[in-house]
């Protein structure tokens, strides 16, 4: 199943930069009132009115694939098997408690927990 995750999200990346390149690529509403001026456009690659109805239609495909790759990564990331309780409770869980004395309070002849109580301070 992870390799499925990993090509879905390889897809999902693609698509998500094909459209921004497609949004960056379309002209403005305002960019028609140019060409009716003769700014040129009109002798574009797609002719005067084929780009934005192949860039559109284009962008809609992409929208369409990224929205169904969005709604297969929630879905195969939602399909592992749920744990009672969080993150944090597995790692303390997990790691081992230890009661041994410290190498060094051992070794200086200091008997086990007496690092850890307050010392009393005298009136």
């Amino acid at each position: 199943m992870n390799w499925l995750f990993s090509v879905v999200l390889t897809v999902h990346i693609l698509v998500a930069l094909a459209i921004i390149g497609l949004v960056l690529m379309q002209h403005g509403k305002g960019a028609d009132m140019g060409a009716a001026f003769g700014s040129g456009s009109s002798g574009s690659l797609f002719g005067a009115s084929g780009s934005a109805n192949f860039l559109s239609r284009t962008t809609a495909v992409l929208a369409t694939v990224f929205f169904l790759t969005s709604l297969s990564l929630a879905y195969i990331a939602s399909d592992k098997p749920k744990t009672a309780g969080s993150l944090m409770q597995e790692a303390v869980q997990s790691q081992p408690v230890s009661t041994a004395v410290p190498a060094a309070a051992e070794a200086a002849g200091a008997p086990a927990g007496a690092g850890s109580k307050a010392q009393e301070v005298p009136k």
